[in-house]
């Protein structure tokens, strides 16, 4: 993956039953928002979280499927009405948004070349033309589609999308992501099922050379074809 020109490590997460051995528990206290998780493990750290570590996120925990106590107050419904009250989503979205089909007992988070856990999906923070070979290579891989799923916000519904279709998927990135992970404008996201990270790796070599001998044809042809003016 070095050759496509990814700013940050690709991150492996898993939604697990048993929390992983040999890692460390999060520890750092509440976050705003679940994606800040995938900030930490972009810049090298490994480590799982529970539950109770995304109850600050109400959006993040709708996707997880994890219930937020009542003792917290109407912290989703509340989230949710301020995003109606503002224009920023409709009520009649949230039915398509998707989510987890069971609550993990644990989140454990890591670079995806070192992730000792077993994952379900790998994100990417890329930009535009990075993002292409990386799609390229899950499409020669298996693991993607010629009509990739795609999702704006939230951001971390990606996860269970890719889950959910076993294939590829595209994020924008939501304001609140960015907001919380530091995403520049000008990357997104891509997520690919754990289980055919390994066949995307050893093909996205391939892809890249590909690549690159068809923008030096490209560029060739540009210039015979300006030539003929």
């Amino acid at each position: 993956m070095k050759s496509i020109g990814l700013s940050k490590e690709p991150v492996a997460i898993g939604f697990l039953d048993a929390a992983p051995a040999g890692m460390e528990t999060w520890g750092g206290g509440p976050v705003a928002a679940g994606c800040a998780f995938w900030r930490t493990a972009m810049n090298g750290r490994s480590f799982y979280t529970e539950p109770s570590d995304h109850y600050q996120c109400a959006v993040g925990a709708y996707t997880h499927a994890i219930a937020i106590p009542a003792g917290q107050g109407a912290v989703l419904q509340d989230t949710i009405g301020f995003m109606v009250g503002n224009g920023y989503l409709q009520l009649a979205e949230i039915p398509s948004i998707p989510k987890l089909a069971a609550t993990p007992k644990f989140v454990a988070y890591a670079p995806a070349s070192k992730a000792t856990f077993p994952a379900d999906v790998i994100v990417l923070a890329a930009r535009p033309a990075a993002a292409m070979l990386i799609y390229e290579a899950a499409l020669r891989a298996g693991a993607g589609d010629p009509l990739m799923g795609a999702i704006g916000r939230p951001a971390c519904a990606v996860l269970p999308l890719t889950m959910q279709s076993g294939k590829a998927a595209l994020s924008f990135g939501c304001k609140g992501n960015r907001t919380f992970t530091g995403l520049p404008d000008e990357e997104l996201y891509l997520a690919i099922p754990a289980a055919k990270w390994d066949a995307v790796v050893a093909v996205a070599e391939e892809i890249t050379n590909a690549n690159a001998a068809m923008e030096a044809h490209y560029k060739a042809h540009e210039a015979a074809v300006q030539a003929l003016g």
